[in-house]
């Protein structure tokens, strides 16, 4: 799902407007387990402690037949810490931008000077507002929603976002708020409305073919992965333009998938800024291990993938790990080696040389130097994506895939007699060439061919596969 334009609805199915209603409060009052109620699955991660949600998602949700679109962010307090204060300064953006907010605060702990606060700045922003008293387990507790009337609204709501308790009058409250439907822009929209940097603007016009080819508008799909800190939020937020991710120097600052699509020369681009992977799944705890499932699924679910990669550091085993996960996922990789600029130059030799010996499983995947924070050279990734989906979707032609088997047989003939008889190309997304032999190949002989593949259909930017089938199996 991607970010709303700032103060414009959405497209949704049709062509329709969907109204944007931003989730807001202070933190641990529940606003991620109530988006989960109301979308009918677990999108945004939940644990009992606050700080858990900091970037902007936006998920769709529907109600009696009218669809909308539900923004969860972080908890929003004054003060404190510098990340707290990029994580409210989200919540505050989101405001701006829905059409309708639905406030929550926590029924069993009573109105805080926290919430006072959120309901200052809410009655200042002129949205409507829903007031949804959260952890209303049971009847008894009803009587203390009263207490939220000093806040300002005139019809708090007790729901238990836990047990569905309530939700339903809730939603009918919302919804009755939500302005008219009516047509919307097609298509995938940048995020170049009022408060984002417009930087956007610069990626250039949609190109004239869609991209990626046969796929009419539907936008390729871009996992940005990497380690905690590598600055692939950073590189998120200068892609699409926007501040959608919060950018910190603390590790582990984003904690769910984030998304947003965006035109680029090519055509639409949905970028999925993923938590930062500091560690084995089965090692995982809590809300870092729901934030792992999360980025896996992204890479399974990507077309393909940005690996980002701290060139100050070099690469790591971890790094080494997170490339061998997204290689067995089959799809084509881009290596980004971030902070390029802070390296001097027998540095900078040093990580290519540990590129090519840590990272050799994936060679064929380009390799780009770039500095996300300064935007060096991040002009550079839309070609390579291009060039990589277009190496993934490559059909070879029956014929010429032969004659160049043969070719390369001639100059270097396979071990004890063996022969490629035949060759066929069974499928795309990536290449998968079934080869018909007298004998059996040698692992060194497949790769010898591979390469030769590689070099004669320019397929250097995907992953191959090469399918042995000995005559008379």
């Amino acid at each position: 799902m991607s970010a709303p334009v700032a103060g414009q609805a959405r497209p949704g199915p049709g062509g329709a407007t969907l109204p944007v209603v931003a989730v807001v409060g202070r933190p641990n009052v529940g606003k991620s387990t109530l988006v989960n109620r109301v979308v009918g699955r677990r999108e945004a991660i939940v644990e009992e402690r606050p700080g858990v949600t900091r970037d902007r998602k936006v998920l769709e949700a529907d109600w009696n037949g009218r669809a909308f679109h539900l923004v969860d962010t972080g908890g929003w307090q004054a003060g404190g810490l510098p990340l707290d204060k990029l994580v409210s300064a989200q919540a505050q953006r989101a405001v701006a931008e829905a059409d309708v907010v639905l406030f929550v605060v926590d029924g069993t702990v009573g109105p805080t000077e926290e919430d006072a606060q959120v309901a200052r700045l809410l009655l200042r922003s002129g949205r409507p507002v829903v007031l949804a008293v959260n952890k209303v387990d049971n009847q008894a507790r009803e009587t203390a929603i009263w207490e939220f009337a000093g806040l300002g609204f005139p019809q708090p709501w007790p729901v238990s976002a836990l047990h569905g308790r309530g939700t339903g009058d809730l939603l009918d409250a919302l919804v009755a708020l939500l302005p008219a439907e009516g047509p919307g822009p097609q298509g995938p929209v940048a995020p170049n409305g009022p408060g984002s940097s417009g930087q956007a603007e610069d990626i250039g016009p949609p190109s004239e073919e869609p991209w990626p080819p046969g796929d009419g508008p539907q936008p390729l799909s871009v996992a940005i992965v990497g380690r905690p800190n590598v600055g692939k939020s950073t590189l998120f937020n200068r892609l699409i333009g926007d501040e959608r991710s919060i950018v910190h120097d603390m590790p582990g600052t984003t904690r769910d998938t984030v998304d947003t699509v965006v035109m680029s020369p090519e055509g639409p681009v949905r970028f999925v800024d993923t938590a930062g992977m500091r560690r084995r799944a089965h090692e995982a705890e809590g809300a870092e291990f729901y934030s792992m499932v999360r980025a896996l699924q992204a890479i399974d679910q990507a077309q393909l993938t940005l690996l980002v990669i701290d060139a100050t550091q070099g690469v790591t085993r971890q790094d080494q790990r997170l490339a061998e996960r997204v290689d067995a996922a089959g799809n084509p990789v881009v290596v980004v080696l971030n902070k390029w600029d802070l390296l001097d130059a027998e540095a900078r030799q040093e990580v290519r040389d540990q590129v090519a010996d840590m990272l050799g499983f994936v060679s064929y995947a380009p390799v780009l130097e770039l500095s996300a924070k300064t935007g060096r050279s991040v002009h550079r990734l839309y070609p390579a994506l291009a060039g990589a989906v277009e190496a993934y979707r490559k059909r070879v032609p029956t014929g010429l895939l032969n004659r160049a088997l043969a070719e390369a047989q001639a100059a270097h003939p396979a071990p004890h007699g063996a022969r490629v008889l035949y060759a066929t190309q069974g499928a795309t997304d990536p290449p998968t060439f079934t080869l018909f032999t007298s004998k059996h190949l040698p692992p060194t002989y497949l790769r010898y061919l591979e390469r030769s593949l590689r070099e004669r259909f320019e397929l250097g930017a995907t992953p191959l596969k090469l399918r042995t089938r000995q005559r008379g199996d």
